[in-house]
């Protein structure tokens, strides 16, 4: 077998991976390894922006309330000072990359939304994520010091476990990299490293209607788990209030950047329902604005509500949402005429492996960045457009605690190739799609926007028999991208479970009708 050996192995080629991996690649050798390629990921999908104190009127002060206001008392405050301080110095290296954000009369044009006290949202038109991440993968692609691994899927990372020692007589838990699936060459790949960095994104397509692509399947949280690594706060999962509610679009996203250029929320008879439930109306949080719009669908037996911006000029709405018109008129609604219907989706995962201040896990050797991570930033809610900030500023601190110490390392050679001893392939993949459509079902229809003890327990129940049946499976078969996909969604479908039982009160996205009020102690969810 081949030898596959790097300094920095990163997994996952969304803006927090790339981030990492062009200035890893200054000093050492970097694997990027993606399951599809390089632009599948969440990055090239985010419409709205990046947040950022950039003009006089805002203040990091600001910036900070909005976002420890958002995260219901359970933000980190050191690692929100840190982001929102860090920021605007990484969005300029943003610029110097090459990525074009929207200006106006000679300045960045900045967005408003939910949340926010003031216009800080750079952006590249709605299409912020795509043109970031487009320029970035650019510069992967012509680093000398960078390779990159398209349609290979990291199944398992590596630790003593793989040489028979067991975790409980371990002081500590090292990363020596990853079990990595080939899946066009059919093979699974041994790569050690250094330092590995967990990057690939969050776990949306646990659930039936998301606004996330299906890469979205919680591996990096899954592996890390696995591994015996930290994950915290896995309850506090984000609906996005607003996804195109047409059938063939996906769950396309509404930018929430729409509502903060002044779209209305109205119901079926055409009544603007938000003042009923939040002084800030279409600007409340969008856990607020879920919620409401989840009590009417139930209240009035509706699929959907409307988002309406016809009152809105419409030359100006065609320049600062051109994709969001472009997707909508072809499924037949002019938005400039007619109102969008939209409804909650999955978005955003705020939980995730555990890390400190230098994006570093409870495993050493590994950094985890994105929303594979729990940095404490967003706490119980996320504010709007932090996401991509995070991934900047956590990739960076990733980088400069991890250069500091990777030449002192060795690569561990005693691991051993992967063995697909006793395994067989199978015709039972029917199981595998079938169990797929079935957790995901459960967790919409029992661990969604509103919760309740007895909506947990039975979740509980049906997704332990899918680990069993799933486990059980994986362990006999010859291994898949659909199988290890599915395997990781099930753990992941778990871990937000256990973590929901855990809570008990209602704070930020977690409400839980058995326990309506916020409890006045600060209580993080652990699982290790």
């Amino acid at each position: 077998m081949p030898k596959y050996s790097y300094d920095f192995l990163v997994i996952g080629s969304g803006i927090a991976g790339l981030s990492f991996a062009l200035k890893a690649a200054e000093h050492g050798t970097v694997a990027i390894i993606t399951k599809k390629e390089m632009m599948e990921a969440n990055t090239a999908y985010a419409q709205g922006g990046i947040a950022g104190v950039l003009n006089k009127k805002d203040s990091f002060a600001k910036h900070i309330s909005d976002t420890l206001e958002a995260g219901a008392g359970l933000c980190n405050r050191e690692a929100v000072e840190l982001v929102v301080k860090e920021g605007p110095g990484l969005i300029q290296e943003l610029i110097d990359y090459g990525v074009q954000f929207t200006h106006k009369n000679g300045e960045l044009d900045l967005g408003r939304e939910g949340g926010h006290s003031e216009n800080r949202i750079v952006h590249a038109a709605d299409a912020t994520g795509f043109e970031i991440a487009s320029v970035m993968v650019n510069q992967a692609r012509n680093h000398p010091n960078i390779e990159i691994f398209e349609h290979h899927f990291a199944m398992e990372l590596l630790t003593e476990h793989h040489l028979g020692q067991k975790v409980k007589t371990l002081d500590k838990i090292h990363c020596f990299g990853a079990y990595v699936l080939d899946e066009k060459g059919d093979q699974v790949k041994r790569m050690l490293s250094k330092v590995t960095i967990l990057a690939s994104g969050g776990a949306g397509e646990v659930y039936l209607h998301t606004t996330n692509p299906p890469v979205a399947t919680g591996d990096g949280i899954a592996m890390a788990y696995r591994a015996k690594a930290r994950i915290e706060n896995m309850e506090f999962v984000q609906f996005h209030p607003t996804s195109l509610a047409v059938p063939e679009a996906g769950s396309f996203l509404i930018s929430e950047a729409v509502r903060g250029f002044g779209g209305i929320l109205r119901n079926s008879d055409g009544e603007a329902f938000m003042e009923k439930y939040d002084d800030r109306k279409e600007l409340a949080p969008r856990d607020i604005v879920a919620r409401a719009i989840d009590d009417q669908l139930k209240k009035r037996g509706d699929d959907h509500v409307f988002l309406d911006v016809t009152h809105l000029d419409s030359e100006s709405l065609k320049e600062e949402f051109p994709t969001i018109y472009d997707t909508c008129l072809k499924y037949g609604i002019d938005i400039t005429k007619e109102q969008i219907p939209v409804v909650p989706a999955t978005h955003y995962t705020c939980g995730g492996v555990a890390t400190d201040l230098d994006g570093q896990t409870t495993i050493e050797r590994l950094f985890a960045c994105g929303e594979t991570a729990c940095t404490g930033l967003h706490g119980a809610n996320r504010l709007a457009s932090n996401s991509l900030l995070e991934s900047l500023v956590f990739a960076d601190q990733a980088f400069k605690r991890s250069v500091q110490f990777f030449k002192e390392l060795d690569f561990n050679d005693e691991i051993p190739e992967w063995d697909e001893s006793g395994t067989a392939n199978t015709e039972e993949w029917v199981l595998v799609s079938h169990n797929r459509q079935e957790l995901r079902q459960v967790m919409w229809n029992y661990v969604g926007i509103v919760r309740s003890d007895l909506r947990l327990e039975r979740a509980a129940r049906r997704t332990e028999l899918l680990y069993k049946e799933t486990e059980d499976f994986y362990h006999r078969t010859k291994v898949s991208v659909p199988l290890c996909e599915l395997r990781n969604l099930v753990c992941v479908g778990y871990l937000i479970v256990r973590s929901a039982m855990q809570r008990k009160e209602s704070r930020g996205l977690h409400y839980t009708t058995d326990y309506p009020e916020t409890s006045e102690q600060r209580i993080t969810t652990v699982i290790d």
